[in-house]
């Protein structure tokens, strides 16, 4: 069975912050074209907010609302189905349902996949944790995992049922660790168990936390931040820095550090050591020259490709080689700003406009209730305080109609940075890094 738009319509794949964002941007200025949200998904999952919704401190409706939910009242069509095939020159996208739709203006918002480098058994043996449905099963496997460890009598097979280990030490590794080394030992202290027992291990083959991220933002001073943080927790985080995985075997880690191989032995193992392109946009025909070396597309200022100026990209799709922007959720939320505001000036004749970000700074969940916010690169906040900064920042993009942050908290993230970050104050301040 096939089906296909007749009317000029904007199709958005990806409901992710750039696409969904990108579709509530032209909702709200009642665009009068049809849009079409497509995601494999049928929920929104707001990624910087996981960790609290793995730890229970926020609940699902926020985190991890349903589209028909957030789209309820808005003239989207939302459309659940996998995208098999995207044809630019017939501009026509193909899904697996075997619907397909036509376009007018086009919007690749897809995200990335994650990559496992070729390391033998990591995808089969490691859990993800990259959207809500990776939330809950992470926490009902860790659960089980707790209580498992309380019935057996055998003490080695207690300590590796008790053992999580997280390869990556980039943003997402740190937080997680974080977050699970505060909460597994009270999870298990209320199972009757000794929270001690608990062991959170953060593996990765650079010498340094979060050293993947230093091109994407990161000011040195939050490694520093970042180990203390980890070490601090209600069962401190071992670190195995400088060790590269080999191998992810049931119920073991291998890896080579000065040049030894060692074993850890796990039950859980999470994967957050990488990305890598959307195999669609990597079978897009675009040519080399306007891909960077990861095979993402690049866009004009305006988040247009050069190659099919009707085609829009936003988030780890896109690459913009004028203004590079790290894959974050700050930059994402702002390119849908822009998509949406483009889309409009070309359906109504006007000038387009180049897409500005304002990077307000790092953000960093460093256990239950801690965080460290590094505003402009200028400014560290840490502890409780980092913590309200972070929980204001990202609860002013929530875009869950039933609990609006919007007006609760906009006056205590403008507070915050008007009264810390006045370009007057930041004048004299150079750079560390």
């Amino acid at each position: 069975m096939s089906n296909s738009t007749a009317d000029p319509t904007i199709v958005i794949l990806g409901g992710g912050f750039t696409g969904l964002f990108t579709a509530l941007h032209l909702s709200h200025h009642n665009n009068s074209q049809p849009i079409i949200l497509i995601d494999r998904s049928d929920r929104f999952t707001f990624n910087p907010l996981l960790y609290e919704f793995l730890s229970g401190e926020m609940h699902e409706t926020q985190v991890y609302p349903r589209y028909e939910e957030l789209l309820q009242g808005k003239n989207i069509t939302f459309i659940q189905d996998t995208v098999q095939a995207i044809d630019l020159r017939d501009r026509r996208v193909q899904l697996a349902s075997d619907t397909h739709y036509c376009y007018s203006y086009l919007v690749l918002a897809l995200g990335c996949v994650a990559s496992y480098f070729g390391i033998e058994g990591a995808k089969e043996n490691c859990l993800c944790f990259r959207n809500g449905q990776d939330a809950i099963q992470l926490a009902q496997q860790l659960r089980d995992r707790l209580q498992q460890a309380i019935e057996t009598e055998d003490a080695s097979q207690r300590q590796k049922l008790l053992t999580v280990a997280i390869v990556g030490g980039g943003p997402s590794g740190v937080e997680l660790a974080a977050t699970l080394a505060d909460l597994l030992p009270n999870w298990y202290a209320e199972l009757g168990g000794n929270a001690q027992e608990v062991s959170i291990v953060l593996i990765d083959r650079e010498p340094k936390l979060l050293a993947g991220g230093a091109k994407g933002g990161f000011k040195s001073e939050l490694h520093d931040t970042a180990q203390a943080a980890l070490g601090q927790r209600n069962v401190p985080v071992e670190l195995l820095l400088g060790a590269t995985v080999t191998a992810v075997r049931p119920e073991q880690v291998e890896f080579q550090r000065n040049d030894q191989t060692e074993t850890l032995a796990a039950t859980t193992v999470i994967w957050t050591a990488g990305t890598t392109t959307n195999p669609l946009i990597q079978q897009l025909p675009i040519s080399e020259a306007n891909r960077d070396r990861h095979g993402r597309l690049h866009v004009t200022s305006t988040l247009q490709l050069i190659e099919y100026p009707e085609v829009f990209a936003g988030g780890d799709c896109a690459a913009n080689i004028e203004h590079p922007m790290p894959p974050t959720a700050q930059v994402a939320y702002q390119q849908g700003a822009t998509i949406a505001k483009n889309l409009r000036a070309l359906t109504q004749g006007e000038q387009l406009v180049p897409g500005e970000v304002n990077l307000r700074g790092i953000l960093l969940k460093l256990g239950l209730g801690e965080s460290a916010a590094s505003i402009f690169n200028h400014l560290e906040v840490t502890g409780k305080a980092g913590h309200a900064i972070r929980q204001a920042t990202y609860l002013s993009l929530l875009p869950t109609p039933v609990h609006n942050f919007q007006a609760a908290t906009q006056w205590l993230v403008d507070e915050i940075f008007d009264r810390h970050c006045q370009p007057a104050n930041l004048a004299g301040t150079a750079s560390k890094e």
